[in-house]
């Protein structure tokens, strides 16, 4: 197993599921891990409980609504001023909607929490994360992603019939094409982006996004599903192996590289997504 001793990593969505175990697992590794939630209580109670695993890294909390882009800057600030070096990245935390509805900033709401959230995180960290090399950022997207194509022109869901199912799956594809233009942009700098798909996980997930398809994952196909800690795997191998220090713009799937189907391998499309992204968060902050 990897040393990660002195390696400092920051997982978000962390207080449960596949994002506490990747947590976890992170500290039984030796690093200082901070996990982030969406309330300073969950954040407290599980900082205290992973630290009891930990191998003698630290381990901080960091609180932030990414249904809210205030909130990801706010936090963003923090994290940079208490952890000047930051070797791990690890954008976990995701979410669905039953219905069509809004972030504090206008956004749909899978493309706004699942999307531009941990975009705009990033952007944020990246001088941290520069100064720190050899650094990686690790994004958690998803095999639903191959049912998915971004409309440019209705992103937000307000022209089309909302449909929850590939409203998430959009927000996943966009997670991939983020990523494959971000290791575009940090070629050279000592940074890595990766993205992955964690499995088929029986964590709360799909039992929030309601409906028919919602109900065959939570309940029947339940007792099929991974456990978080099968989940959180392949999230700690791109996060951590030595044999991927310099591997960078790939997908995982159960540890391994998988290609990629055509409709997340399009780099326009990647470089539109960017800019259309930073458009939509400077925006925000307006």
């Amino acid at each position: 197993m990897p040393d990660l001793t002195g390696r400092t990593c920051l997982v978000t969505g962390a207080t449960r599921g596949v994002g506490r175990a990747t947590a976890e697992a992170l500290a039984k590794l030796g690093a200082n891990v901070v996990i982030h939630g969406r309330d300073s209580a969950s954040v407290g109670a599980v900082c205290r409980a992973t630290v009891r695993m930990a191998r003698g890294g630290l381990v901080t909390g960091a609180v932030a609504d990414f249904a809210s882009l205030k909130s990801v800057r706010l936090m963003a600030e923090d994290i940079a001023r208490q952890h000047p070096q930051l070797h791990v990245l690890v954008n976990n935390a995701g979410a669905g909607a039953r219905q069509r509805r809004e972030t504090a900033d206008g956004f749909e709401w899978s493309f706004g929490v699942n999307h531009l959230a941990p975009f705009l995180l990033t952007k944020l960290l990246l001088p941290t994360l520069t100064k720190s090399t050899p650094a990686r950022v690790v994004t958690v997207a998803s095999m639903a992603y191959r049912r998915a194509l971004l409309d440019f022109d209705d992103l937000q869901w307000q022209r089309r019939k909302y449909r929850t199912l590939l409203a998430y799956s959009e927000s996943k594809l966009a997670n991939i094409l983020f990523t494959l233009e971000l290791s575009r942009r940090l070629a050279g700098t000592g940074v890595t982006a990766n993205c992955l798909h964690p499995g088929v996980v029986a964590t709360n997930l799909f039992a929030g996004l309601g409906g028919r398809g919602g109900k065959i994952f939570s309940v029947i196909f339940r007792p099929l599903l991974m456990s978080p800690a099968a989940g959180a795997k392949t999230s700690v191998h791109v996060a951590s192996a030595p044999e991927l220090a310099t591997v960078s713009g790939r997908y995982f799937e159960r540890s391994h590289e998988v290609a990629l189907n055509s409709n997340a391998q399009d780099p326009a499309a990647a470089r539109r997504l960017w800019d259309v992204s930073e458009e939509l968060v400077a925006r925000a902050k307006a």
